[in-house]
């Protein structure tokens, strides 16, 4: 065997090619605004297993935020990809934003990140409270210096009674808001406890009251986050926001098509795939700003079987992928995750994943990727 082989689950032997080694753009894109959620990287040493608290290996965390702002992303910090309500607990979380925060100042990167509701204990709350663990992470995002991401809420997925609640609360956090915010919608792919969120499971009635709430506070949102992983109801959303107001794509499955857009509009990006294949969408949206479709297709076409493999379902468990491709790419030294979570996909899934990411040359050193997928591989009971 030699040192860019492994032997996968089925009997099959893969020889990695490596990396295409995209070049690091000058800035970021100008033709769109693109956002990597970035996942954090847990202390292998501390004990980050189910129901602990979370202990977060912060250099290591850090220099994967560089590595993004390297290729001209922002950042999208403490958001669904760095496992909030998976295994990073709100404590850990505040002092995630605070620090990347800083850090984003420092290598002047853009930076949004995301408050939510998940200080609150599992149960039943009230709407005020739902409201008044919204306004605490507003405040501490702000106070932070980053834009904020209203996430959506599990509690007030169980508390509001329909529409009309959903409108109190996001009234109150936007009018509590010193700057332009961005607006979030989780489809249930990604959280079963979010369905019906907006008021309603008939996700066009959802949009309605999103059209409502983004018509009356139009000069308070900067944009709207949308992972409904529908391709035609996220276009229609589209055409129907207020001027001013942005769609980011979080369609995972879909990206390329939406960030290209059509003569009625486009999306920009705030996208958990980008974690994993930021060299790959920086080189993309180089090649949109000097107008080359052909390049920007090509591309993008290899990234899409990964990032479809990567979020099939239980979609929610995509977080261990992107670690997994985070260890064999070299950004950081181990394959273990904040909860446990490392044992959140399969070894079938995850040789399925290195084949794919290797085709779309995303492993930078295919012996450095190879070393470490032998030693996974290996512990899984696959002889090497």
């Amino acid at each position: 065997m030699s040192a860019a082989e492994v032997n996968l689950p089925g009997g099959r032997r893969l020889r990695l090619a490596g990396g295409t080694g995209h070049p690091r753009p000058d800035g970021p894109p100008r033709s769109r605004i693109a956002y990597a959620a970035a996942h954090v990287v847990a202390d292998p040493q501390a004990h980050n297993t189910p129901g602990t608290p979370a202990v977060v290996d912060w250099e290591s965390t850090l220099a994967f935020r560089r590595h993004l702002w390297s290729y001209g992303l922002g950042v999208a910090e403490a958001m669904d990809t760095a496992q909030r309500g998976m295994g990073l607990d709100y404590p850990a979380t505040r002092e995630l934003i605070r620090r990347s925060a800083a850090e984003a100042r420092a290598a002047g990167g853009r930076i949004v990140a995301g408050a939510a509701t998940d200080q609150l204990p599992a149960g039943p709350v009230t709407l005020a409270e739902v409201t008044a663990a919204y306004r605490e992470q507003l405040d501490d995002v702000q106070a932070a210096g980053a834009v904020p991401v209203l996430m959506c809420s599990r509690h007030l997925a169980a508390a509001a009674r329909g529409p009309e609640d959903y409108l109190r609360v996001y009234d109150d956090l936007l009018s509590a808001a010193d700057r332009p915010v961005v607006l979030h919608w989780l489809g249930p792919m990604f959280d079963p406890a979010l369905t019906g969120y907006w008021g309603s499971t008939d996700l066009d009635l959802a949009a309605d009251t999103v059209v409502e709430l983004l018509k009356t506070h139009a000069a308070r949102v900067d944009g709207i986050k949308v992972s409904l992983l529908d391709a035609g109801r996220e276009v229609a959303l589209r055409r129907r926001l207020p001027a001013g107001v942005r769609l980011y794509t979080g369609d995972d499955f879909h990206y390329p098509e939406l960030i290209r857009g059509d003569a009625d509009g486009y999306s920009d990006a705030l996208l958990g795939v980008f974690a994993a294949i930021a060299p790959a969408a920086s080189a993309a949206f180089a090649a949109l700003d000097r107008g080359d479709l052909t390049a920007y297709d090509e591309i993008f076409a290899p990234t899409v079987p990964l990032a479809r493999h990567l979020f099939a379902a239980p979609t929610w468990y995509y977080k261990t992928g992107i670690v997994f491709l985070a260890w064999l790419a070299g950004h950081q030294d181990h394959f273990t995750m904040v909860g446990g979570l490392q044992s959140g996909r399969s070894p079938a899934h995850l040789a399925a994943l290195l084949t794919l990411a290797d085709a779309a040359g995303l492993l930078p050193d295919a012996e450095l990727a190879a070393a470490r997928a032998r030693a996974f591989f290996q512990v899984a009971g696959v002889a090497q």
